[in-house]
């Protein structure tokens, strides 16, 4: 989830989880002036490398810091533990420090802290990668590296495809001309300060008639810079410039205004520096923003007088013909204006409110994130997958694929292009150095002392920047002539039939896709059993059911993980053998049909680097007619642990063998799969009936599903129900999964929910017990995800429960206050009325008001070590041990828990010596004033 949650809790939910025992001090720290920074982790309950809590009581956060600056990136940065999101960290201006409130602020968690298990689980992670842990060797990882080994095997890039019969990447007969525009910035709905309307344009000169337009979008990045610093601030501070993102597309422009398109590139640098705590990432606003301009851009073509000059200069723009570019969140935004511009938002929701005046034809989304995997089924769409994508590393733009089977019965074509060797960055020239205005650079990570086989800059698969973008404007333009032009020429290269654009050489750019004329398909989805091998889940908690063992190297796209740790309803099948001749057979429940197909196509993958993997294909009909269509080969894509190079190739197989062998297409029963290797691993993702095509694409009449969240108070009494906030528009009925996540656990209960727009289908209520103790805020969160005949907007809600209960008083009563050494001083700190939560305090050591202070050597020197991560040498009074904290935990419905501070016996005679402990300021670190206060004394003992 991505806007912030609502939780509450203290500083000893952490202690809990480290296994410090409760009613006890606690004492961690490294030297830091801020409180509560945890030492290594040890073996003595503190925090790992990285991480420290800060804030105490009244606002606790969760913090970790990189080893060095992390770029702004589209990706979010996740805390999780044990696999489960706890939330969404802020980050700070230094760009490699990320807080989690814990507190009644926004947290983008589904649920607190409680029973997450040790702290060593606590992790980092960023688009499907993880920035924190060690390596399988036991050394610190960089932020960013891999947490295992790079593979010893030395991958190739894979050979080059046979050129399609038409290239679109040859730039066309017309000059084309630049301008831009600037228009009043506009208000969005959850965005405090306004949003720019600012755009380049790219013109073709001379082209007659009205030309179909292009909207390009970029995504999250840096919004303002001075020299070399870097902020994502909104808007600039003074003496600060916006960064240009919006400028980062010419090069593409250009080639599809040579070809006669208009094409736009708009700025969202006012969306990226606010949507930080959206529930959706911004994917909203960003379809809002591309909405406002297209309605201008409806206004011009009506009224060309009222236009921009580079516009009135340039051929009307035909808005039935529009294609949209969006580039990672961009890509999001861009899915997200084409659902709204088919099925309208919620009028509280949407920045804009006039008519739909145009005609989305087609997406291009690059590198997209995908936070709602909710694609839109009946447009078509290609998701340009970068092979080195060092921000949304996991891929899950796959999702914009694989998510729309079954969803309607429409024949869009949703096409996967994944590029070998391109990161996320140098598709937009301004994020890429040497080519940007502002700091830019590789968003792949290399360990200099570890490069990365497949993508570090030497690497023989890895591109140039140049090369990069060069490809990315070819597949721009292949989309544009094939869902705009209507060119069906430029289908295989888009289509998986395994065709390439000579123009975008020498990138290796391979290519799957669903929908078009395939039909009749092997689901693993649902509808089918297996022998010989298993149906397997994408995304499950278990590791027997899980696709991917933990000895996999690298990650798969298709199994990008959502909002849950597991989710019904998507599966692959997992094959292993171990001898020629091993068969696995996929039967479906119901018979299949493919008649009138050319091909069986399948989406199939080996583990990366792997090579020849061979299956023969059998099919049998209802009636046990057999033929076996032919044999594919099975090649690896080249991979390492940092990328996502588990993805599918397509394979197909004629069905003539089908007809000879007199196989009744029209009622298929099962397929076979024959491994004529010796031994190996697959996975297949789906398998169709292919034939080729472009068929019209019409959008069907469906209901449109949008959560909503619900703040509300706990009250002192009595049992209160409400319920989540979902809405149900459009036409016609269709099925939704709705998640529940435990407020605690964040584990989800799911349900099939059939939907009628206006109806109340989705009915998850939520009971509120009132009191009067001080508790913490919980917050109960719900998804939704589309399964047939629906669509999803808002696809995240729930209702947040604030505790409206007073904080109880602390004070502190001496227990033992003034001992002889070798005791232990003690003090009790209580409060006033038992609690619903944790409570805690923190206190750092200062300088007596009068007398000698305890030093390093009045207390044990394991303990000292374990509290500060000091050595008693040289001795010194304790208020000038950096680092040293004492740290007091009442549990949930105590009134009191005892602080310890232990103390050795020595043979020097010496006066009195006494010690003051003062408490901290929760936001500061700093001692507050008139806070409480432990004062002792230490006799000597002789």
């Amino acid at each position: 989830m991505v806007r912030a949650r609502h939780i509450w809790v203290t500083a000893a939910a952490l202690c809990a989880v480290a296994g410090v025992s409760p009613g006890v001090a606690v004492a961690q720290g490294q030297p830091s002036s801020a409180a509560a920074e945890s030492a290594s982790a040890d073996g003595h309950g503190t925090l790992p490398p990285g991480w420290r809590l800060t804030g105490g009581t009244s606002a606790p956060r969760l913090e970790w810091r990189s080893g060095r600056p992390l770029p702004v990136g589209d990706a979010r940065v996740e805390f999780r533990s044990g696999g489960r999101l706890l939330g969404v960290p802020k980050p700070d201006a230094d760009g490699r420090t990320f807080r989690l409130p814990l507190d009644g602020e926004q947290s983008g968690g589904p649920y607190g802290l409680a029973g997450l298990g040790r702290t060593d689980g606590l992790q980092v992670w960023s688009g499907g990668r993880r920035l924190d842990g060690r390596t399988s060797g036991g050394a610190p990882a960089s932020p960013g590296s891999p947490m295992a080994p790079v593979s010893p095997a030395k991958p190739t890039p894979p050979p080059q495809l046979p050129a399609n019969g038409v290239d679109p990447g040859k730039p066309g007969a017309y000059r084309t001309k630049t301008g831009e525009y600037t228009l009043d910035s506009v208000r969005l709905p959850g965005f405090a300060k306004p949003v720019e309307m600012r755009a380049v344009v790219v013109a073709p000169v001379g082209a007659p008639g009205k030309r179909p337009l292009a909207l390009f979008l970029h995504g999250r990045h840096s919004t303002c810079y001075r020299g070399d610093e870097i902020t994502i601030d909104w808007p600039c501070k003074s003496g600060y410039r916006p960064v240009p993102s919006y400028r980062g597309y010419l090069r593409d422009q250009q080639l599809l205004a040579s070809q006669g398109y208009m094409t736009v590139s708009i700025a969202a640098n006012g969306i990226n520096g606010q949507d930080n705590d959206t529930e959706d990432g911004g994917a909203q606003a960003r379809s809002s923003l591309i909405r406002l301009h297209l309605g201008h851009w409806a206004d011009w073509a009506k009224n060309p007088g009222s236009a921009p000059a580079i516009v009135r200069s340039a051929p009307r723009a035909d808005l039935s013909r529009v294609l949209l570019v969006g580039h990672s969140r961009g890509g999001e935004g861009v899915n997200r204006a084409a659902l709204d511009s088919l099925y309208p938002p919620p009028a509280d929701q949407d920045g804009y409110h006039g008519a739909v005046r145009w005609t989305v034809r087609g997406t291009v989304l690059i590198g997209p994130t995908a936070f709602g995997q909710n694609p839109v089924p009946d447009v078509p769409s290609v998701s340009v997958l970068p092979g080195c994508d060092g921000d949304v590393s996991d891929l899950e733009g796959e999702l914009y694929i694989d998510g729309t089977r079954a969803v309607t019965g429409g024949s869009a074509l949703h096409s996967a292009v994944y590029v070998v060797g391109a990161d996320h960055n140098f598709f937009n020239s301004e994020w890429t150095p040497g080519t940007s205005a502002a700091p830019a650079e590789d968003d792949f990570y290399d360990d200099p002392d570890r490069p990365d086989p497949v993508c570090g800059k030497h690497a023989a698969t890895r591109l140039s920047a140049d090369r990069q973008h060069r490809a990315g404007s070819v597949y721009i333009a292949a989309a544009a002539r094939l869902f705009v032009a209507g060119d069906d020429r430029v289908r295989p290269l888009l289509d998986g039939s395994g065709k390439r654009a000579p123009s975008a050489d020498p990138a290796r750019v391979l290519s799957h896709a669903v929908g078009a004329r395939r039909g009749g398909g092997f689901l693993p989805d649902g509808g089918v059993s297996v022998s010989g091998g298993r149906l397997c889940s994408a995304v499950a908690t278990g590791p027997a059911e899980r696709c991917l063992g933990d000895d996999a190297s690298g990650s798969s796209p298709h199994f990008a993980q959502w909002g849950t740790d597991q989710e019904a309803g998507r599966h692959a099948i997992a094959l292993r053998w171990t001898h020629t001749g091993a068969r696995t057979r996929v039967t479906s429940q119901r018979p299949l049909s493919l008649a009138g197909a050319k091909d069986l196509a399948l989406r199939l993958f080996v583990p990366p680097n792997s090579r020849g993997v061979q299956f023969d294909v059998t099919l049998t009909d209802t009636g046990g007619h057999r033929a076996t269509l032919g044999r594919i080969h099975a090649d690896g894509l080249p991979g390492s642990e940092r990328t996502a190079s588990y993805w599918a190739r397509e394979f197909r197989v004629p069905l003539t063998a089908a007809g000879r062998a007199r196989v009744d297409l029209r009622s298929v029963k099962s397929m076979e799969l024959t491994a004529r290797s010796a031994s190996g691993r697959a996975w297949v993702v789906d398998a169709w009936g292919w034939q080729p095509g472009t068929p019209a694409v019409r959008a069907a009449a469906l209901p449109r599903v949008d959560l909503g969240r619900l703040t509300v108070a706990e009250g002192d009494s009595g049992t209160r129900t409400y319920r989540v906030p979902a809405r149900v528009s459009g036409h016609g009925s269709g099925q939704v999964r709705v998640y529940v996540l435990d407020p605690v656990t964040g584990h989800a209960a799911d349900r099939l929910v059939t939907v009628h727009p206006g109806g109340q289908d989705i009915d998850v209520p939520i009971k509120v017990v009132g009191n009067t103790r001080y508790g913490s805020d919980v917050t109960y969160d719900v998804l939704v995800k589309a399964v047939h005949n629906t669509v999803v907007g808002s696809y995240g809600g729930g209702v947040t429960v604030r505790d409206d209960d007073p904080a109880p008083t602390m004070t502190v009563t001496p227990v033992a206050n003034r001992v002889t050494e070798g005791q232990s001083l003690t003090w009790r700190v209580s409060l006033s009325e038992p609690v619903d939560v944790d409570m805690s305090a923190m206190f750092a050591a200062i300088a007596p008001t009068t007398g000698a202070e305890l030093s390093t050597k009045d207390v044990p020197a394991a303990w000292l070590r374990d509290a500060s991560g000091e050595s008693p040498d040289p001795e010194r009074p304790l208020s000038k041990v950096s680092g040293l904290y004492l740290w007091v935990d009442i549990p949930a419905h105590r009134t009191s828990a005892d602080i310890t501070l232990p103390t050795v016996k020595d043979k020097v005679a010496e006066p009195a010596e006494s010690v003051r402990f003062q408490q901290l300021d929760d936001m500061t670190g700093e001692p507050r004033k008139n806070g409480l206060v432990l004062e002792g004394s230490v006799l000597n003992a002789s």
